[in-house]
C-alpha cells in the first residue's frame, strides 16, 4: 500500500477559504505525524526528559491547549477560566502525567475545532485587529491562525524528533 503525499498535496479541504488552506493543512499534518510516535511509546517512554528536555507528553498536551488559545485571540475573545486552568495544568504536567489516550484525544478535539472554525470564519474577518495575551500584543485574526499551525507544527516536529530517542531506551521505572 503506497504511502499517501502529505495533507497539503491532496488538495483543498472542503468548506475552508483558500486562504485558511495552508493552516487546516499544517493542522492535519501534524495529527498525522504525531499520532503514530505517540501510539508506539510506552507511558514512561511518553513522559521521559533526557538531558532534561521537555517530554513527548508535554508537547502532546501544550499543542492542544496552545492551538486553542492562539484560536480564541484570534476571535477576539479573552481566555476562558477553563483555558486559563489548562494552562496551568501543563506547567505541571510532567508530574501530573496525564494518560496517552486523554492526550490524543485532547489533540484532536483542538484540530477539529480549529477545523470547524475555519469552516465558519468569513474571509473579510481575517485582517481584523486582535490582542494576545495580558500585554495585549498586536496582531490580526490571519496571523493567530498561522501562528496556531506554524507552532503545532513546532511541536509536532519535537515529538517525532524526540519520539524515536526515547523509544526503547526509557523502563518502567525511570
Amino acid at each position: 500500500m503506497a504511502t499517501p503525499p502529505e495533507v497539503w498535496l491532496r488538495g483543498p479541504l472542503p468548506g475552508i477559504s483558500p486562504y485558511l488552506q495552508p493552516a487546516a493543512h499544517a493542522l492535519l499534518q501534524v495529527r498525522e505525524d504525531v499520532e503514530p510516535v505517540v501510539a508506539a511509546l510506552s507511558d514512561a517512554e511518553l513522559w521521559s526528559r533526557p538531558a532534561g528536555v521537555a517530554s513527548v507528553g508535554f508537547h502532546l498536551l501544550h499543542l492542544a491547549g496552545s492551538i486553542d488559545r492562539l484560536l480564541t485571540y484570534s476571535r477576539g475573545e479573552p481566555l476562558s477560566p477553563d483555558q486559563l486552568q489548562a494552562l496551568a495544568r501543563e506547567k505541571t504536567a510532567h508530574q501530573d502525567r496525564p494518560d496517552r489516550v486523554s492526550l490524543l484525544t485532547g489533540l484532536s478535539r483542538s484540530i477539529d475545532g480549529a477545523l470547524h472554525y475555519f469552516r465558519a470564519l468569513a474571509p473579510e474577518a481575517l485582517l481584523a485587529s486582535r490582542e494576545v495575551g495580558r500585554k495585549r500584543l498586536p496582531s490580526t485574526t490571519l496571523g493567530l491562525i498561522v501562528h496556531a499551525a506554524e507552532h503545532a507544527s513546532r511541536h509536532a516536529g519535537q515529538i517525532v524528533t524526540l519520539g524515536p530517542v526515547v523509544r526503547g531506551h526509557v523502563t518502567e521505572s525511570d
